[in-house]
């Protein structure tokens, strides 16, 4: 009697935990599948680094200064330019921004800008950086 009561308990219990393990499988196998996938991009990402004439070391380099923000934008102006412009005091306004700089990281180098006089530039409503 003890035997036939254990027998049909394991028959439940596995009638009861093999929906379970079947979601278990297919959540296992939709994991690979995305990893897979995951995997197959950074390959194609690899790929067109290459082709742009970077190693994978230069292009991780290039990600993670963009992630931090220690980088510094192109230049959209001459140094030549930029250097006359410091030296007659004026400031690089960020037209997208309307922010000006008097110096810095970003003067001369955002993607839409001028020079013009501090002055100016208080005057058509833009306001100062904050300094760091």
């Amino acid at each position: 009697m003890k035997h036939r009561t254990f027998i049909w308990f394991c028959a439940m219990l596995w009638i009861i935990a093999l929906p379970a393990l079947s979601a278990f499988q297919v959540d296992q196998a939709a994991g690979s599948a995305a990893t897979t996938e995951k995997k197959a991009k950074v390959k194609t990402k690899a790929k067109k680094a290459e082709q742009a004439g970077q190693t994978e070391s230069e292009s991780a380099t290039s990600k993670a200064r963009e992630a931090t923000g220690a980088h510094r934008q192109v230049t959209t102006v001459p140094e030549s330019e930029i250097a006359a412009a410091k030296a007659s005091g004026k400031v690089w306004v960020n037209t997208e921004t309307g922010v000006y700089h008097k110096s810095g990281q970003w003067y001369g180098a955002t993607k839409q800008g001028k020079f013009m006089t501090e002055q100016e530039a208080i005057k058509s409503g833009y306001r100062a950086a904050k300094s760091k």
